[in-house]
């Protein structure tokens, strides 16, 4: 074997750690920037439906990623009417400000509909133990209100034809009103408005 052979083969495999050392590098990176080696914590919320939300959605706090959503699974048993447990996986940093949370409902962001978990605080109110189970507000049900919607729509188009045909009765008594009053103001000019015969 010559000089050359032994140099190609290192620079080739030189170039095959680079390449892999770099794949790892950009995989510690992004998963840094995803949150992935921070430490964590499990909470749990119950809903009656989901709506779509998936496994790996945000949960936010004001508009805050505090964690993704891990597990979606069915109860065996109801709890207060709820049969779906969504498991959180929140970042250990926000736990502090987890403690004043009040309410976990499934929200509808953005153009394509995507489902996330929204946390909300109240200063006033403080959890001691965030490993109790929490009862969430289930998701607008989008095809509810399209049906809320449309009925309303009727409604509304039915009041109108109503006002449009009091508008038309108002129109013509106030009409028939104006000649009576003319032919009483032509009698008392003409002086024979009590006048029968």
């Amino acid at each position: 074997m010559g000089t050359k052979d032994v140099l190609k083969k290192f620079f080739a495999g030189f170039f095959f750690l680079t390449c892999i050392a770099m794949i790892i590098g950009t995989i510690f990176v992004i998963g840094v920037e995803k949150g992935f080696t921070e430490p964590k914590f499990k909470m749990t919320a119950l809903f009656n439906e989901v709506g779509g939300l998936t496994m790996g959605a945000p949960v936010r706090l004001s508009g805050v990623t505090v964690g993704t959503v891990s597990d979606i699974d069915f109860l065996e048993k109801d709890v207060e009417g709820r049969s779906v447990k969504v498991e959180l996986s929140l970042y250990e940093k926000y736990r502090k400000q987890l403690h004043k949370s009040t309410q976990i409902a499934i929200i509808t962001q953005g153009v394509l509909g995507e489902k996330i978990v929204e946390i909300t605080t109240d200063p006033s109110v403080y959890r001691a133990d965030l490993s109790q189970v929490i009862i969430g507000e289930d998701p607008l049900d989008v095809q509810n209100l399209a049906e809320t919607f449309g009925d309303a729509a009727r409604s509304l188009s039915e009041t109108s034809r109503s006002i449009d045909s009091m508008i038309i009765e108002i129109k013509l008594i106030s009409s028939a009103l104006k000649r009576v009053l003319n032919r009483i103001e032509t009698r008392v000019i003409e002086g024979n408005l009590f006048k029968v015969f």
